[in-house]
């Protein structure tokens, strides 16, 4: 039975007041303590107005109360650093995020978590590079090594940068988000390069497939609600395995000097593609200047002739006496020849005819046994027709 059911009784009210079924009287209880305390110092305890010792004021316990209440403020205050969030739990469940600054929890009941959301943190995948690992190459081959599509094995390394977006998934969304994070990397380099070939990850598609892996580890963590956001992926090196480097670099070679060789050819066509083109149009600009030379020599050849013709049939034996001396003329300007004129004298002569044929245009003087030689001319001298048909011609060649 209760205290203060009916029929408890008066000795059963534990403030030793009267039971009538009520709450306690407030300042009753304060007077009891009061009493109580005063009984601690050695005083009188009393009861019914009247006190049998020293009793505290009221104010002393005001101010008691007030300092207990300050200390526990106290206690409670708190400031975030700038660039990081806290999260505040309430009997170990999450309360509230709050900004940087001065703050404040209710201890013990509150606590907080200080998470850095600036801090760009790093993970590696595939190596390590502490200094024990670096001793072994450091290398981690159970994460390093993926199949390609074409079924070749290749050896990976990926640095991720990331950051923590958002403090409350990171802390209670999953129990080990580095690990969530490691193997969800992972999951997503080996997605890329299953599907993709050997040389295309080795050689020229290795920021594509770093930028597919950053796109697909995204996703899965954002499926994850962990809280994290990637900021990079970095494909620190991709080589083929340890076992097969010498024969996969003796290939590299072979393909670089077929490079250099097409390269070559390449710069050889380059060079002689213009040379031929430019000669080609030469050939055919000098053919076509040929033509239109035949062609106006033609039309002047008939020209001539007819005119030649309107001359001949005006005054023929004129023009054939004309066309005769022309004739020779051209005939003879074009042929050596040494004309001879012997007037008296049968003395032998020494032409040095060699040097005559050699020298065009010169007259030379010899002498044979005292005689002098007689004067050499290289071309007809300019007459009049009736003196061509009195000069006569003793010899020529």
């Amino acid at each position: 039975m209760a205290w203060n059911e009916p029929g408890g009784g008066k000795d059963k009210d534990p403030w030793g007041g009267k039971n009538d079924q009520g709450p306690p009287d407030l300042d009753e209880v304060v007077k009891k303590m009061q009493e109580k305390i005063g009984g601690l110092f050695g005083g009188k305890g009393g009861g019914g107005g009247s006190s049998t010792g020293p009793t505290l004021p009221k104010g002393i316990l005001q101010i008691g109360a007030v300092v207990i209440v300050g200390i526990w403020i106290f206690m409670g205050l708190f400031t975030i650093e700038q660039g990081k969030q806290g999260v505040i739990t309430t009997f170990g469940a999450y309360s509230d995020t709050v900004e940087p600054g001065l703050q404040w929890v209710a201890v013990p009941f509150q606590s907080v978590q200080t998470v850095d959301v600036q801090r760009v943190y790093s993970k590696e995948i595939g190596y390590r590079s502490s200094r024990a690992n670096r001793a072994g190459g450091g290398s981690v081959l159970q994460e390093a090594l993926m199949l390609t599509e074409d079924e070749n094995i290749v050896d990976i390394r990926l640095a991720v940068q990331y950051k923590i977006e958002n403090p409350q998934f990171y802390l209670f969304n999953v129990s080990d988000p580095d690990s969530v994070l490691k193997q969800a990397t992972e999951s997503a380099i080996r997605e890329v390069v299953g599907q993709n070939k050997m040389d295309y990850i080795l050689k020229t598609g290795r920021a594509k497939v770093a930028k597919d892996a950053q796109r697909i580890l995204q996703r899965v963590l954002n499926d994850y609600a962990i809280g994290l956001q990637i900021i990079q992926v970095t494909m620190q090196d991709a080589q083929p395995p340890d076992e097969v480097q010498a024969s996969f670099t003796d290939a590299v070679k072979a393909r670089g000097d077929r490079d250099r060789y097409v390269n070559e050819a390449r710069a050889y066509e380059r060079d002689i593609l213009p040379k031929a083109g430019g000669l080609a149009g030469r050939k055919l600009a000098e053919a076509k200047a040929y033509k239109l030379k035949v062609i106006a020599e033609s039309v002047g050849e008939a020209s001539r002739f007819s005119q030649v013709l309107a001359a001949y049939e005006a005054a023929p034996e004129i023009t054939r006496q004309r066309l005769y001396i022309e004739a020779m003329e051209s005939v003879l300007g074009a042929t050596s020849k040494v004309l001879i004129d012997v007037d008296q004298g049968n003395s032998l002569m020494y032409l040095p005819l060699d040097k005559m044929m050699s020298n065009n245009g010169a007259n030379f003087t010899t002498q044979s046994s005292g005689t002098q030689a007689p004067s050499v001319r290289q071309r007809i001298p300019d007459t009049t027709p009736s003196q061509q048909r009195r000069t006569k011609i003793r010899g020529f060649k």
